[in-house]
């Protein structure tokens, strides 16, 4: 199935929030993160796309319509080369509240404390279905947080320098007809607009607010607990 919109704006962007929404407009269905860890069997697709630049496109995006989020954003420019019919969103917020929003989320993903490091990875010694999912998290934090923002994340000012220079790099190479920068916060017209759908009758999603963030993360993992090998 071909790929007819590619999100290209950071994760805590709203782009939870543009996965509903499309989805609701009919792009069924859109890849974001959790549909990796709900098959973390596709990340070796993403693995080949990281270190080779290509991969089995059609395996990877079977039954989608569309991407948003990571792991789908880095790679925008290899996906409009690869689907160059397709439209692109570049999903942005203000950037203090998208730092302190990362910060407070992705950064801090996964058990924080010694203790809690220890319990996850005895239960991960005899579950590979958790293992998978670290695994997803792992490729998620080194080529994000890590590369992304050359392992600094911590210093606001190289984040928010990253953060700008990553919105002007996709201005420049996406021509501007295919282009919508977007706000969730507009809602539904700008949207629809772009994509010439008509406004749908159900009121805008806002999705995965930061305090709902670490919640889905402790569902994640215990989904992935109940699969022993």
């Amino acid at each position: 199935m071909l790929i007819k919109i590619i999100g290209a704006g950071f994760p805590r962007t709203g782009t939870t929030t543009l996965k509903k929404a499309l989805e609701t407009l009919g792009y069924n269905k859109t890849y974001h993160f959790k549909d990796l860890i709900a098959n973390p069997k596709k990340l070796k697709y993403w693995q080949e796309l990281e270190n080779k630049g290509l991969t089995n496109f059609d395996a990877l995006f079977d039954g989608f319509q569309a991407t948003v989020d990571f792991p789908g954003y880095p790679y925008y420019k290899i996906l409009l080369k690869k689907y160059p019919n397709a439209k692109v969103i570049l999903t942005k917020r203000n950037f203090e509240s998208w730092y302190e929003s990362t910060l407070k989320t992705v950064w801090q993903a996964g058990p924080q404390t010694i203790f809690a490091k220890i319990i996850m990875l005895a239960k991960m010694a005899f579950n590979q279905s958790l293992r998978d999912t670290f695994k997803c998290i792992k490729f998620m934090r080194n080529t994000y947080l890590n590369k992304q923002f050359n392992n600094n994340f911590s210093s606001k000012l190289n984040a928010e320098k990253i953060f700008f220079k990553h919105i002007d790099d996709v201005i420049k190479h996406v021509p501007k007809n295919q282009l919508l920068i977007y706000e969730v916060s507009d809602g539904w017209q700008p949207l629809c607009d772009f994509l010439e759908i008509q406004i749908p009758s159900e009121p805008f999603p806002h999705l995965n607010k930061k305090e709902d963030f670490h919640e889905m993360v402790k569902n994640m993992i215990k989904d992935a607990s109940k699969n022993s090998n």
